[in-house]
């Protein structure tokens, strides 16, 4: 009889698959992305191709994928860019949740044929920049109106991709491609301590056209950082869990 009740019981819900995280340094972290979809319940598989660890063949014991930035361009001849460029047709075929943040989304960009390449003038954004969601990004969900930069190239808006978000120096911010993947040119996932990280290491580049000085950064941070780590959190939601019908709400079909 025990054994008999225990096979009809019904079979508890498993726990979600992991995200795979890609990311290009050595000291890379996926700060509050991870830490954000840590507390959703993914796991994090996080792997480094410039470090030499290979991609997965297939997204189907995951959950999704996000590949993050990194000082190296989308335009690179290195190995592993082409190869990680290349991979992007994985999570495409698959339709699984992707999402690029600034050298990621460039990467995303020239795996669909696009550009990625610096301002006309030679302008930066690093530092804190205004954004602007275009109808349809408003449609989808409510935007911080400054966002964290630190690049020095911009990407075409990719051909079938909608335009979610825009800015003054590059003017595609956030799109949406297909069913499933995103892309980001500005830094939501920076804890406090990346940011430090970052205007330390990233000094020599504060004297670029366009970009703020690094205390401006910080003060920036005390300013703008909590609606954007509030867009993250929900942002990753859409991406992820599929909280809104975000492809209909893109397609203007959704009330």
């Amino acid at each position: 009889m025990l054994l008999k009740m225990m096979l009809t019981e019904p079979v508890k819900e498993a726990g979600k698959r992991p995200i795979l995280v890609v990311l290009h340094q050595e000291r890379s972290s996926a700060g509050r992305v991870g830490q954000l979809l840590a507390a959703k319940g993914y796991p994090l598989d996080i792997r480094r191709p410039a470090m030499g660890d290979r991609l997965p063949e297939t997204l189907r014991e995951h959950g999704g994928a996000v590949v993050f930035g990194g000082p190296m361009s989308a335009n690179d001849s290195d190995d592993f860019i082409r190869s990680e460029t290349e991979w992007l047709n994985v999570p495409l075929k698959e339709e699984k949740p992707f999402l690029g943040i600034c050298l990621g989304a460039q990467m995303l960009v020239r795996h669909l044929g696009g550009k990625v390449g610096p301002n006309p003038e030679g302008l930066t954004e690093i530092g804190w920049y205004p954004l602007r969601p275009t109808e349809k990004g408003r449609r989808l969900m409510t935007w911080p109106k400054m966002v964290y930069h630190f690049h020095r190239e911009g990407f075409d808006l990719p051909r079938g991709a909608d335009l979610l978000a825009e800015g003054d120096t590059y003017p595609n911010q956030a799109f949406r491609y297909g069913k499933a993947a995103w892309g980001v040119q500005f830094h939501a996932e920076l804890t406090r301590a990346m940011m430090q990280r970052w205007v330390v290491h990233g000094e020599e580049r504060f004297s670029l056209p366009n970009a703020q000085h690094g205390r401006d950064h910080l003060e920036g941070r005390m300013l703008y950082d909590a609606p954007l780590k509030a867009w993250l959190d929900e942002f990753l939601d859409i991406v992820f869990e599929e909280k809104k019908d975000s492809r209909n709400v893109l397609s203007g079909t959704a009330a």
